[in-house]
């Protein structure tokens, strides 16, 4: 029986998948991961009808570049809990679920609160750049997650994790900014409490 070669379907389904398992063990592990902020070797790019894909040639894509940027801003912001300088990662008309700006800037002051050496994961697989009446929006796939430390137990543990999220985000006059998830509002606790879904 002949191997799949590199690039044919069945390599890339298997190589997805590994990738996959390595993101699910990362975000299992996750207390112990420092920040990241990566694109994914099998990652794609898909933007006016033609695909990009190759890890040097994603990373030299200018909206990639910008994406990267914006997330690394939100990452040392967060890494700081400079809640001014993380609320610059959202979109003046974010909407996740009803949630809005105001509602996000609360949840995150409560997780500020309650958590100290906070760092995120953020692994990227897919990015989608869509035109739309209101100007380019992006479509971005990730597997991440978010960890802190209790304030007041001192325990290392895992905030929030996300498989393959959809995240999108706008262009707005300083940049590319988060706009809202595909997906289900969270259920397992209320947004007044901790812990919480940071919607991150």
């Amino acid at each position: 029986m002949q191997q799949p070669i590199n690039g044919s379907p069945g390599f890339r389904l298997r190589w997805r998948g590994a990738c996959l398992l390595a993101a699910g063990l990362m975000i299992a592990v996750g207390p112990s991961v420092q920040a990241a902020v990566q694109v994914l070797p099998d990652m794609t790019v898909k933007r006016e009808g033609r695909t990009i894909t190759g890890s040097k040639a994603i990373r030299a894509d200018p909206t990639m570049q910008e994406i990267l940027a914006a997330f690394d801003r939100a990452e040392r912001a967060l890494e700081r809990q400079e809640l001014g300088a993380l609320m610059q990662f959202y979109a003046s008309s974010y909407n996740y679920h009803g949630l809005h700006v105001a509602d996000v800037e609360r949840i995150w002051g409560e997780v500020f609160e309650h958590y100290r050496g906070l760092s995120s994961t953020h692994l990227f697989s897919e990015m989608k750049v869509v035109q739309t009446a209101e100007g380019p929006r992006v479509e971005l796939t990730c597997t991440g997650g978010l960890y802190g430390t209790e304030a007041q137990s001192g325990a290392r543990i895992t905030l929030d994790s996300w498989i393959q999220e959809v995240h999108y985000l706008v262009r707005e006059q300083h940049g590319w900014r988060f706009l809202g998830n595909r997906g289900d509002a969270p259920r397992s606790a209320p947004f007044s409490s901790s812990p919480h879904h940071p919607l991150f």
